[in-house]
């Protein structure tokens, strides 16, 4: 039987006005921003109105490490919404939006897929509500006024040599890694290194995302450090003058992004992408709205839940006060049998023992997730080759871990095939049996912030950091720095910092590149082994299969 494409079946959806979506969390006509008919933004003053009321639940959706399999997070966390509000709870999905670079290199959109989707798909996947490009705005400006500030004489004594700014592009470009500026003599400036990377990896990125308002916003603006002086000092954002004029750019973009899912239920599309690189989470404004008009909130965090999770964790919802009631995590067959060492043409055949033989990375995700005193139920993301052999192989393992898997078949099905998973979250939520907490206190310091991570999350022996790494740490700790959480920036595709290392890996050491200090999104940066903050394009980009057909409509995307 042929199935349609997750774009054809975006194309035929029914979708309601986005008045009427507002409408089922009380949400008026006059508090929607609409960009055109089938998405808007929601009001500050909507927002305001509704900080006195009390919290829904909130669910984590996360992952085991994502493989060329596929995984299908996005589309779980979607297929949940739907399902809840099938049983007849009021819940409202909350995810993330779409980074231009992977949609055109190779990683595809961030709309969900199959009748598990969030609508209108191309729109999300491209230019959406213009927020990305907003953030890019903001972060070339002051890029832009740090270079003229200096040229005009330099009142604040920036050390040329120690702009530690980039430059942002929403695409990936390597060629824009390492660059030099202000070349062609005296009127263009101080010749310097410099870079860029992805948009989403920008700290302007991260403050909209935990920032409360446009005052929290500015205020994170100017606390950004943009450059330091002769005598080490930091030049902050505010003493260039930019956070007035950042914020101005990033008003609209501040405000929470409504849209449907096919079935038309509510979803907030909201900030970032990346939790590889960046801390990849929805907004934290976002999220919370939700969680004061809706009764369930479903939300997801990028990639594994070394990554994305563990981010949630100690960086979201500590920053927040969040809690999760429960936490999803999201595996497949397919990637099982990939992780016990399957080639991906032979997926399709029956294999129970390489099933069994890729589920310790599952097992060491649930370990990790109950480290943070969350229940954990495993949604088993349905593909139409997997076999009730292979699916039972899953339900043991998961219950030698104390916890259950339940079958979900969103993705063909929507709503229907994930009731029963939204039956088991709905009743472990009610339960109420969290304790949730961080796995690292506040003022831990730095270096043994990132061990702790290192070792308890990665499983690995130590983190390696030379000694210029850790003198930059007691720096930044002397500096009133010490309290933030770390934020690592590591490979998603293994425990460890090769990509290559699937499975539950042991003996390996996690080697810190690099640390930078986000002084306004209020975290450190952890760069680990080869990541990049700016990732290239593949040998065959998505954007060559990318087109308009004789319709006018875009083909490819996916």
């Amino acid at each position: 039987m042929g199935y349609k494409t997750d774009i054809e079946i975006a194309r035929e959806a029914n979708k309601k006005p986005i008045q009427e979506i507002g409408a089922k969390l009380g949400i008026g006509s006059d508090d929607l921003l609409p960009y055109g008919h089938d998405k808007a933004k929601v009001s500050q003053s909507f927002i305001n109105s509704v900080q006195s009321n009390t919290n829904g639940k909130l669910v984590l959706v996360t992952a085991i490490n994502p493989t060329p399999a596929g995984e299908g997070k996005t589309t779980t966390t979607v297929g949940l919404g739907d399902g809840l509000n099938r049983i007849g709870k009021k819940a409202a999905i909350c995810i993330r939006e779409a980074s231009l670079g992977p949609n055109f290199g190779m990683k595809g959109g961030a709309a969900g897929g199959g009748y598990a989707q969030v609508v209108p798909m191309e729109d999300m996947n491209l230019h959406f509500t213009g927020d990305f490009h907003a953030i890019t705005s903001a972060h070339s400006l002051l890029s832009a006024m740090i270079d003229n500030h200096i040229y005009w004489g330099n009142e604040c004594e920036i050390d040329v040599r120690r702009v530690v700014w980039r430059r942002v592009v929403d695409m990936n470009d390597r060629a824009l890694r390492q660059i030099t500026a202000s070349l062609g003599g005296v009127a263009n400036g101080f010749p310097r290194e410099a870079g860029f990377d992805i948009t989403v990896a920008s700290e302007v990125m991260a403050i909209l995302c935990l920032a409360n308002n446009l005052q929290d916003l500015q205020k994170r603006l100017g606390d950004m450090i943009v450059a330091y002086r002769r005598d080490r000092s930091p030049v902050f954002c505010r003493d260039i003058k930019a956070d007035g004029a950042m914020t101005v750019l990033l008003k609209d973009a501040m405000q929470p992004n409504l849209v449907q899912t096919l079935e038309n239920n509510p979803a907030f599309v909201h900030g970032g992408p990346f939790a590889n690189i960046a801390h990849g989470c929805n907004s934290v404004i976002a999220t919370t709205t939700a969680l004061k008009i809706a009764d369930y909130v479903v939300t997801e965090a990028g990639f594994g839940a070394d990554l994305g999770a563990e981010k949630f964790m100690n960086i979201k919802c500590r920053k927040a006060g969040l809690a999760p009631s429960v936490v999803v995590c999201v595996a497949t067959v397919r990637a099982m049998k990939m992780n016990g060492g399957v080639a991906k043409a032979d997926l399709g055949a029956e294999n129970v023992d390489a099933v069994k033989a890729g589920c310790p990375n599952l097992g060491r995700h649930i370990e990790n997730l109950k480290s943070f005193g969350v229940p954990v139920v495993v949604a088993i993301n349905h593909f139409v080759t997997d076999t009730d052999a292979e699916v039972e192989a899953i339900k043991a393992y998961v219950k030698t871990h104390g916890a259950e898997a339940v079958l979900s078949r969103h993705w063909e099905l929507g709503s229907e095939g994930s009731a029963d998973l939204a039956t088991k979250v709905a009743e472990l939520a009610e339960a109420d049996s969290a304790n949730f907490s961080p796995i690292y206190p506040d003022d831990m310091p730095l270096a043994e912030k990132i061990q702790t991570i290192c070792k308890r999350i990665y499983r690995a022996d130590e983190a390696l950091m030379d000694q210029k790494i850790r003198d930059q740490l007691k720096l930044w700790e002397e500096q009133g720095y010490g309290h933030l959480p770390v934020c690592m920036a590591k490979t998603q595709y293994s425990f460890s910092t090769d990509p290559s290392l699937r499975g539950a890996p042991v003996g390996h050491s996690v080697p810190v590149r690099e640390v930078r200090l986000s002084a306004g999104a209020g975290f450190i940066v952890a760069v680990c082994g080869e990541i990049m903050t700016m990732p290239g394009l593949p040998r065959v980009p998505s954007a060559e299969n990318i087109h308009l057909n004789e319709d006018g409509q875009i083909e490819g995307l996916f």
